[in-house]
């Protein structure tokens, strides 16, 4: 009886690739097993694009904290992809709890801060709002095409 080394190898380099791609999976596919992550992004204001503080305070990004324990948020980013970038002050967003960062003015309070810009950010047609640790690890992303104005990434 003659014994194969085929199969032991088959078995040790689909073992390899499993593991190569485990390794490089994406950042949001970590961020659902704990910590912050984008949720719903309201990239179209609804009704007319007026650019009063009302209306760029209806475009917004949710980022939830999946995490069992409070998270600082302080010097974490928020990115579209021309480069509008809102920097976090010192804010904690506690855990399982989520935190709306709205475009136009307003005080930071609550589960709301603002960007406290005049114009909108995120585009209708298509974008990528992406989020930074304050080292520049990229957390999570999500992406859209031309659609119903809203997003939900997870």
């Amino acid at each position: 009886m003659r014994i194969s080394t085929a199969a032991p190898l088959a078995l040790a380099a689909a073992t390899a690739l499993a593991g190569s791609l485990l390794a490089t999976a994406p950042a949001s596919a970590a961020s659902h097993q704990g910590g912050p992550h984008l949720g719903k992004i309201q990239y179209d204001s609804p009704g007319k694009g007026t650019r009063t503080n009302t209306s760029l305070n209806a475009e917004y990004v949710d980022l939830h904290n999946n995490g069992k324990s409070g998270l600082q948020l302080k010097g974490y980013r928020l990115k579209d992809d021309t480069g509008y970038t809102y920097t976090f002050p010192a804010f904690t967003v506690a855990a399982g709890k989520t935190v709306r960062i709205h475009t136009g003015k307003g005080r930071n309070a609550g589960a709301h801060v603002y960007w406290n810009r005049g114009s909108y950010v995120w585009n209708n047609t298509g974008d990528r709002a992406r989020l930074f640790k304050p080292s520049g690890a990229l957390l999570d992303s999500c992406s859209w095409g031309k659609g119903s104005g809203v997003k939900v990434c997870h």
